[in-house]
């Protein structure tokens, strides 16, 4: 016999439908409870890396001129003497000064002849009259002191001193920068080099010709930058170099997390330095590195622009 109660159908299918609501509530407090950690995970991925902002920007090539610096002073490079070819003569008239431009042809002086009239001087060649001894009523000699003395086309050596370990990398031809005292800046070309070296300094003379329009003193002083040739390569701002007791470092930005590259320089020019090794083209570096960034620093990267370098 059983005593086990028989559920009728309507009863049967309410229970049913009372399981189904349960499971239901319980899922959408699931829900509800871990719906908070979702929300944060959902923002922090929208958001993007966490920490402090850095300007970075990315290594690039670039060329660099391989430059031998030296000092020297001006000198003509031709110097033409102006005498008469005449003995006994007396100067009559001067036409020309230290420091005038004269052409080739120009009659630079006037000498009385004995039986009445005069001769004239010529400039032999055109350029910069460097100093004259012609007075009124001088007596002129073709052997004696020169009457003037003219620089020819104006053209000055700047006799530059060059240390033995440079030495060999300037070659004749090679262009360059003249900065001179009081003139300015100025272009030059190295026209040669002296085939000994001072014993005592151990510094040979290169001779870097001048021309220019522009007024130059002779014995001048001045400060040549010849260009021997020129290294092409990887290069950042010179403020994203570190330097310090560890060496010479770089900061790259990897995954948003700083990394410390250590790094060998070369040249310098225009505000970037050269990278010889440590750093590849395309690598994001810290544009300004300091102290307070530290390896493995999680980081929010700003690319600078290119107009910022």
């Amino acid at each position: 016999m059983s005593f086990g109660l028989a559920m009728s159908p309507a009863a049967a299918h309410f229970s049913k439908k009372l399981m189904q609501y349960a499971v239901a509530v319980s899922f959408s407090l699931a829900l509800v409870s871990t719906s908070p950690a979702l929300a944060a995970d959902d923002l922090a991925a929208k958001e993007g890396p966490q920490g402090a902002a850095v300007s970075v920007l990315k290594a690039a090539k670039s060329c660099f001129p391989n430059v031998v610096e030296a000092f020297g002073t001006l000198i003509p490079r031709e110097e033409t003497f102006v005498r008469p070819e005449r003995p006994g003569l007396k100067v009559s008239e001067v036409m020309a000064e230290p420091g005038d431009t004269v052409t080739a042809g120009q009659v630079l002086a006037r000498l009385a002849l004995p039986e009445g009239g005069s001769i004239a001087v010529l400039s032999p060649v055109g350029g910069l009259v460097l100093s004259s001894t012609a007075t009124l009523g001088a007596v002129a000699s073709p052997r004696g002191e020169a009457l003037f003395s003219v620089i020819a086309r104006s053209e000055f050596d700047l006799v530059a001193m060059v240390s033995t370990e440079d030495l060999p990398k300037v070659a004749v031809n090679q262009p360059a920068r003249v900065r001179l005292v009081g003139g300015g800046e100025v272009e030059g070309k190295v026209r040669r080099i002296a085939a000994t070296v001072e014993p005592n300094s151990q510094l040979g003379q290169v001779f870097v010709g001048v021309t220019t329009n522009r007024k130059l003193f002779v014995n001048g002083s001045g400060r040549a930058m010849i260009t021997t040739g020129k290294s092409c390569g990887v290069s950042v701002p010179l403020t994203a170099v570190l330097y310090g007791t560890a060496g010479t470092v770089v900061q790259v930005v990897r995954r948003a997390r700083i990394e410390t590259k250590r790094v060998e320089v070369g040249l310098t020019s225009g505000g970037e330095i050269e990278i010889r090794e440590g750093l590849t083209e395309g690598d994001v570096v810290v544009a300004r590195a300091g102290a307070l960034l530290r390896e493995g620093d999680l980081v929010r990267p700003v690319m600078e622009s290119a107009e910022a370098r």
